[in-house]
């Protein structure tokens, strides 16, 4: 009997050991297709770009048209756009561009509402229950531009990570749109006792902190909102990463000049104008066909 086992443990230790390299030689097998696969789509990523490097050598356009979607972090806001490119030449590139965001000044902070006393129950306690607001802020600027231009490019290495720079300039036409900012006050003879108001209406309640709850929601305030029509111009460096890719990832860095037919107000205590300048930085990606 004690032998029977000693067979059977020894069969048995042995298969294991079969089945275990039979493992070991599937993964390894598995490992080297996947190695293999991957250098061999490397190099075909290569060959690909060295024959679009050799058509522009050649004169030949390798894409007709682009596309990209943009953040952009600007020093008096903040904005997002789209654009559209039609290549025209190696070099050149018409665009147009949607954008849409909005212009901030740099004494525009939020600030918490004061406590004021609550009655809970049989207790008293103090609390601040409403939105944060900026004080002294009368409108909110909001802006959406049509744009038309160019870019040129102006230098950039001919492999797969080039950094491509190219200058793009252009202008159009703008619509600012001046929403009146409401906060949340007390007031007496409101069935609720509170009410909104914008800087127009109480000049005098809207900039007593004492008497200010909170900043009223984001949809008050569109009913009373104007239109100011305006021109823009756009120039800018755009640095874009790997311009033989189908993928467009990109840096760009430039300045904005808006101009409106009449002065617009966004802080109670600042000038109004109508021209703002501004520089900004972008983040911008997309495809070309």
């Amino acid at each position: 009997m004690i032998a029977k086992h000693i067979v059977a443990s020894i069969l048995a230790f042995c298969i294991f050991l079969l089945l275990s390299e039979e493992g070991f030689s599937q993964d390894s097998t598995i490992q080297k297709y996947n190695l293999s696969s991957r250098r061999e789509r490397i190099q075909a990523r290569r060959n690909r770009v060295n024959k679009l490097i050799e058509q522009e050598e050649d004169g030949a356009l390798v894409f007709a048209k682009q596309w990209a979607l943009g953040i952009k972090l600007n020093t008096d806001g903040y904005g997002f756009f789209y654009e559209h490119g039609k290549y025209k030449t190696i070099k050149k590139t018409n665009l147009w561009w949607l954008e849409l965001g909005e212009k901030k000044q740099h004494n525009q902070q939020k600030v918490t509402p004061e406590p004021q006393q609550y009655n809970i129950g049989s207790n008293t306690e103090v609390l601040s229950v409403g939105d944060n607001y900026v004080y002294g802020k009368e409108n909110n600027f909001y802006q959406f531009k049509i744009g038309l231009g160019r870019q040129l490019l102006i230098g950039g290495k001919g492999s797969t990570n080039g950094v491509a720079v190219s200058a793009i300039y252009g202008g159009g036409i703008s619509f600012g749109i001046v929403k009146p900012y409401y906060l949340q006050v007390e007031d007496s003879l409101s069935q609720s006792g509170v009410s909104d108001v914008r800087y127009q209406d109480k000049p005098d309640v809207f900039l007593n902190p004492l008497l200010v709850l909170g900043a009223s929601g984001f949809t008050k305030g569109w009913d009373k909102a104007t239109v100011v029509p305006g021109l823009h111009v756009r120039g800018a460096l755009r640095f874009d990463y790997g311009r033989f890719r189908e993928t467009l990832s990109a840096l760009e860095v430039g300045f904005n000049v808006d101009y409106y037919a009449k002065k617009v107000g966004i802080m109670v205590l600042n000038p109004k104008h109508d021209l703002f300048l501004n520089t900004y930085i972008a983040f911008v990606f997309g495809g070309r066909k």
